[in-house]
């Protein structure tokens, strides 16, 4: 099994960390994508070492997507190939765990339309104006995707991934 993580410059470091290491202690293979492929700065100042560029993202041989929060976000929903890959996974009914900011990247690929999620309170708007319902609840599950608002949702956030990923 084979996950894949979007990060940039400024991502929560605890959004990003938690998952990728319950992923790797499951005998998950975690891939990692920064822009450019370079080193990036979490925002409480891990680094993080991407495995590959943004620009090389594809969906396909990915079987969960996870979109971290913090102000990474704002990086990779301008590069169309996250975009794309994003797209090809939801369209694909593969997982697609996204915290905080991390919806941003769902806004931006435009897959919200009619859906149910949750986010950090300062992007329910944005949630709302791409068609999503927002719920504030610590995890909201709506087929394929899975959604948290905060840090403090990591536990239930996690367990909704593996639940749908049947582990």
């Amino acid at each position: 099994m084979k996950a894949l993580i979007l990060v940039a410059e400024g991502v929560e470091d605890l959004e990003f960390f938690y998952p990728y290491y319950r992923l790797l202690e499951a005998g998950w293979k975690v891939d990692v994508a920064g822009p450019k492929g370079r080193s990036v700065a979490g925002k409480h100042g891990y680094e993080i070492e991407p495995d590959l560029s943004l620009a090389d993202v594809k969906a396909d041989g990915y079987d969960l997507l996870i979109l971290p929060g913090g102000k990474a976000p704002e990086t990779v929903r301008l590069d169309e190939r996250a975009l794309a890959a994003t797209r090809a996974m939801m369209a694909a009914g593969k997982p697609v765990a996204a915290i905080c900011h991390g919806v941003q990247v769902l806004i931006s690929s435009g897959v919200l339309q009619g859906r149910k999620a949750t986010c950090w309170k300062g992007v329910r708007d944005d949630l709302k104006a791409a068609g999503a319902e927002y719920l504030n609840e610590e995890v909201v599950v709506d087929g394929n995707l899975i959604t948290s608002r905060r840090p403090d949702d990591l536990p239930a956030f996690c367990r909704e991934i593996f639940k749908a990923l049947g582990t």
